[in-house]
């Protein structure tokens, strides 16, 4: 009977569907969901029409699957989508839960179903959610980190009220929905590439697990410049991997030892903390990122340490044994020195125990200025110019936020995460670039929560950092100021059938299309130096 209602379930998607498959577009962003693999998600994102399309690909049916979004990654008062079976028919709709897990149609349907089919490697589903709704159940998408929550149906349910969550596989995802879409600029013709990968690690049967291992460049590596690096994740780990990042080490020492395990082990030399400077750094979800043709990051040569530390992040919730992994970053890099240096700018609050978080606090919130006589003493005439950003708090950071002030106003906000996660930092570009000029005023504030901690929280267990990627069109003139260290210290009451759903959905996927101006966002800041500087 179990096996006839999973059959039935599937005829009735296929069947209702024939005929009104919209045509093809690209899903250029896809990220699996589960460890296993099962469920796997691409997305596409429309600017002109504020609206996200899914496609969600669910290789091993049972009896249905939710799929939606909550403020932290929580399952309670999250915003779904659900497809579910009665053992006779199959329903999909836009659903709520409340805090005891309980499963709510929701009054305004806004998951809109645009095709169901069922497809070699498992059931598609294709669907799309406007950006904001004006529905107060709904979770508002906007810039910043998205937590996505899923879960797997394995019996049929006599109605979407007789669901809670509580008895569900579930599980969370960060990603940011947001993309910049930026076009590619051209490589050149004598880029080369560098692998950095930790080899044949054995991944930790345990949830969370930062990998630590140390490579070094040639003897000799004379100054290149980093154009380009993209994530190499090893095949089948796909799930596993959540973030790397390469960080080279401080030019002060001639040597760091080998080493290759936990970040927090206790054999881990105490050297390698003097490993910071971040040459690359990837989330899941993220894809190649790209220099400007006129900028490159510098690295190799006199004054830059041949020492290299990779960092992975490996998050392994259902604690699966025995998987060996080789992940890592490909750097691409040239000989051919661009016209600019790319350069790490950071933002934020000095290292200092001044810096305390009292413990119990729902939202404490600390803030660091980079002050107009930071800016006037560091930057050159011509100014910088942001295009990329990374976020940095520790365990109890929840939001960040980096805005520019000129004369006193606000001008721009450079980067903002209201949905912070200090598991999921990645270098973001931003959806346009923001130029800063000497006598401007950079202004980070960091959101913290210690509502389960007893004893205040100092630096350096917690931190407040924006780091930015920046760049200088145009070449400071000798002595300039810039030649200075760049460092910032300042601190539908009834269920839905596919069949109607899809009568009232047969709609197009859109292309994909810039972001409007007021989408823009960033905090890890890139400083552009031009080579030889």
């Amino acid at each position: 009977m179990y096996g006839t209602a999973v059959a039935v379930f599937l005829v009735i998607l296929v069947a209702a569907l024939q005929g009104s498959a919209p045509p093809e577009s690209p899903f250029p962003y896809r990220i699996p969901l589960d460890p296993e693999g099962t469920l796997e998600l691409s997305w596409n994102v429309s600017y002109a029409q504020e609206t996200v399309h899914f496609q969600l690909l669910v290789r091993e049916l049972k009896a249905g699957v939710l799929f939606g979004m909550s403020d932290r990654g929580e399952m309670e008062n999250a915003d779904l989508a659900v497809l579910w079976t009665d053992g006779d028919r199959a329903y999909f709709g836009d659903a709520w839960s409340d805090q005891k897990g309980q499963l709510h149609l929701d009054a305004q349907q806004d998951y809109q179903l645009l095709q169901a089919q069922r497809t070699p490697q498992g059931l598609s589903l294709l669907f799309r959610r406007p950006f904001s709704t004006c529905d107060p159940r709904d979770y508002l998408i906007e810039d910043g980190t998205v937590h996505l929550v899923y879960g797997i149906l394995e019996q049929p349910f006599s109605s979407l009220e007789a669901i809670n969550i509580s008895g569900l596989r579930t599980g969370l995802q960060r990603v940011q929905l947001l993309k910049a879409n930026i076009s590619i600029p051209a490589l050149p013709a004598d880029v080369r590439t560098m692998e950095v990968r930790a080899p044949d690690v054995l991944i930790p049967g345990q949830e969370t697990t930062y990998w630590c291992y140390m490579t070094e460049l040639p003897q000799g590596f004379p100054r290149h410049h980093i154009v380009m690096y993209e994530p190499i994740v090893t095949e089948g780990n796909e799930a596993l991997v959540h973030h790397m990042e390469v960080f080279q080490c401080a030019p002060g020492f001639e040597s760091f030892p080998h080493f290759s395990g936990p970040c927090d082990s206790k054999m881990k030399p105490e050297r390698l903390n003097y490993c910071r400077h971040v040459l690359a750094a990837w989330a899941l979800g993220a894809k190649a990122f790209y220099y400007p043709e006129e900028a490159g990051l510098a690295f190799g040569g006199a004054g830059s340490s041949r020492f290299l530390r990779l960092e992975v992040h490996y998050h392994n919730p259902r604690k699966i044994q025995g998987r060996r992994d080789s992940s890592g970053i490909r750097l691409y890099y040239t000989a051919t020195l661009r016209r600019f240096d790319a350069g790490i700018m950071e933002l934020g609050l000095v290292y200092t125990p001044v810096m305390a978080i009292p413990p119990q606090e729902a939202a404490f919130v600390l803030t660091g200025y980079c002050t107009d006589k930071c800016t006037q003493l560091a930057l050159p005439p011509t100014g910088i110019h942001i295009f990329a950003s990374q976020l940095h708090t520790h365990l109890t950071g929840r939001k960040v936020v980096t805005v520019l002030a000129r004369d006193g106003r606000e001008r721009a906000i450079v980067n903002r995460d209201d949905h912070y996660s200090p598991h999921f930092q990645e270098i973001r570009m931003l959806k346009k670039i923001v130029s800063v000029h000497p006598g401007d005023v950079l202004i980070t504030s960091c959101t913290y929560n210690t509502e389960d901690r007893e004893l205040a929280t100092v630096t350096p267990l917690e931190l407040c950092k924006s780091a930015v990627d920046a760049g200088f069109l145009q070449k400071p003139p000798p002595r300039s100021p810039s030649m200075l260290p760049l460092w910032a210290h300042a601190s539908a009451v009834h269920p839905l059938s596919v069949k109607t759903s899809l009568k009232q959905l047969n709609v197009p996927l859109p292309e994909t299309t810039a972001p409007s101006p007021h989408m823009a966002s960033a905090s890890r800041a890139r400083l552009g130096h031009p080579p030889g500087l």
